[in-house]
Formats: structure tokens, sequence, C-alpha cells
């Protein structure tokens, strides 16, 4: 005999096993729809416009929200990679900072794909930032 069949009656254990039922059933749509929504995602941030990263965002947060082994499997992602894991982190707060994010990333890609004297992000930025005071 279980715990629960020693301390409710029959009819509370009944509708406290429906209802973990019905929960188990709900966490698990909600892990398909956000896998799927990483599903789409993922080839649409490859196209111009990147207008998968929002989709790949949404569905990630749903996933790691609803499942404890994609949750530890980020966090051991994250203390293997903390660079990459880092803006994917930021973009998951309360209250995203998706400019800065995004700004930074558009930084770290020049970085790795133009030579130092064809960066043009930073100066840019400068530029900008001279012409508001």
């Amino acid at each position: 005999m279980t715990i629960l069949s020693l301390t409710m009656p029959a009819r509370a254990r009944d509708a406290a096993l429906s209802r973990s039922f019905w929960a188990s059933i709900l966490r698990a749509v909600a892990i398909g729809f956000g896998m799927l929504l990483m599903a789409v995602g993922i080839p649409l941030a490859l196209l111009p416009g990147h207008l998968g990263v929002p989709l790949l965002v949404v569905g990630l947060i749903i996933v790691l929200r609803t499942s404890m082994p994609a949750r530890r499997k980020f966090i051991h992602l994250q203390r293997r990679h903390p660079k990459v894991v880092f803006p994917i982190r930021r973009l998951l707060r309360r209250e995203p900072e998706v400019f800065p994010v995004a700004w930074q990333q558009v930084l770290r890609m020049e970085r790795m794909v133009l030579p130092k004297s064809w960066r043009m992000a930073r100066q840019m930025r400068r530029r900008l930032l001279t012409r508001r005071r």
C-alpha cells in the first residue's frame, strides 16, 4: 500500500491521481509544442532575416520550464560552454535584453569573419553616439 492510499479517502485519492495524470499529459503536450517550435525555428534562423530566432527562444523557454532533464542538460552545456550559452540565458530572463544580445552577436560574428581593417560595426556605433550628444 502506498502512502496516498493510507492517508486519503478513496475519492480524494482518485482525484489526486486524475490531476497528476492530466498534469503529466499537459506537460508532455507543452514539451512537444516547445520542441516543434524549436524544430521550425532552426531552419528559419538560418535564412536571411533570422526570423526563426524568436521561435527558437520561445520553444526553448517552454521546454526548459516543463522538463527537468532538459534543464539539467542546459545547465551542463552552460558549464561546458559558457560563452556560447550566455547570450541564450540573457534571452531567457523575464525581461530579456534583446538589443544588447543582438549587438553583442553582431560584434562577435564580425570579429570571427572579417579582418580587423574591415570591421565597421563598432565605428558606426561610435559615430551614432557622438551625433546624439
